[in-house]
């Protein structure tokens, strides 16, 4: 349990993110928090450098909904403080935290707090000794520094664990998370780190993620972007919804455009996700770029619109059920996915 989140087992896939604001800027780092609980986020981690960021996390749980983590780099008191100010969990990289009884405190204090630990391996921060046996940060030696500092944690009698194992190239961090996953059944963490901007960002964690994911391991996500973190939450779900695994607010499909397309469809896609970026239901969307063509495409869509002409088309489930001025195109979908909301409710 990390506060009232069930990870692992027989729970679903959670989506994760990780604010980018100063966590000491107490308001700014609540403002991002609640968008990010407002895009489904499920587990939220801000990095503690300082005792100033450690004690804030009292002041931002009472203003947020959702879990939250402190990332731990370096000094194990960071971690404690971070343990009595209301943090939900501990993410600690026991690489760099230092000696077994400082590791040790930290156990301790998790445990009187009743709070779980995920260790967090990077190939970037590997013991020296694991670098020198397997000549480099190697799958190998990740999965070994983690098996590792299990059994470390495991020898205070601390069973609340989880485990990442990152690196910032997809093939290493597949492999790695793979051979962990023969060696031990406890929850796994998956991400590819340091993946980079929002298009190559985006490929890495998808391709990532989405094997591991195809293959039964991982049990919560955080997709890795050098963006907004709303933008991390919103790849998450898409890579859930496309290996059908979780479904969660609208999915849009849209034709790629062609010589026959004579509207402003990449306009419009923009304009619909961003009206729906913060929406919960799940419905299915299509915006087709071709009115002869685009409802029969779409018939596996709940609702769809199509233009062309200075006439725009409502669609359901491939039948055309309403005509309108093309100009009303985003206005009329959005009117229908209200409708759909409040028929749920």
């Amino acid at each position: 349990m990390v506060g009232k989140v069930k990870v692992g087992g027989m729970a679903p896939v959670t989506v994760q993110s990780m604010t980018n604001t100063f966590t000491q800027d107490i308001q700014a780092t609540v403002a991002q928090i609640q968008r990010l609980e407002a895009a489904g986020c499920e587990i939220v981690r801000v990095a503690v450098p300082d005792m100033e960021a450690a004690e804030a996390i009292s002041s931002i749980k009472e203003k947020i909904s959702i879990p939250i983590i402190a990332d731990i780099h370096f000094d194990y008191r960071l971690a404690t403080a971070s343990a009595r100010a209301g943090a939900d969990g501990l993410r600690i990289n026991p690489g760099n935290i230092g000696s077994t009884k400082k590791v040790k405190a930290v156990v301790d204090c998790a445990k009187e707090f009743n709070i779980p630990i995920r260790i967090g391996v990077n190939s970037g921060s590997l013991e020296k000794d694991l670098l020198k046996k397997y000549k480099g940060p190697s799958a190998e030696a990740m999965v070994e520094s983690a098996i590792r500092h299990i059994e470390l944690l495991r020898s205070f009698d601390f069973p609340d664990l989880k485990v990442s194992l990152k690196a910032s190239d997809v093939y290493r961090t597949v492999e790695a998370y793979r051979l962990l996953s023969e060696q031990t059944d406890l929850p796994l963490h998956v991400g590819v780190t340091e993946a980079g901007g929002l298009y190559s960002g985006i490929v890495k964690s998808s391709l990532g993620i989405g094997m591991l994911l195809a293959e039964g391991i991982g049990d919560t996500i955080r997709v890795s972007l050098t963006r907004d973190p709303v933008e991390e939450v919103r790849t998450g779900y898409e890579i859930l919804r496309a290996l059908d695994i979780r479904r969660y607010g609208p999915e849009i499909v849209s034709c790629p455009t062609c010589g026959r397309c004579n509207i402003d469809l990449f306009g419009i896609v923009e304009s619909i996700e961003k009206a729906l970026l913060f929406k919960a239901t799940p419905v299915k969307l299509a915006i087709m770029g071709c009115i002869v063509n685009g409802p029969g495409e779409a018939k596996e869509a709940d609702f769809g619109i199509a233009g062309g002409d200075g006439t725009g088309i409502l669609f359901k489930k491939g039948k055309v059920i309403k005509k309108f001025p093309e100009r009303k195109l985003v206005e009329v979908l959005l009117e229908e996915v209200e409708k759909y909301e409040k028929e749920l409710k």
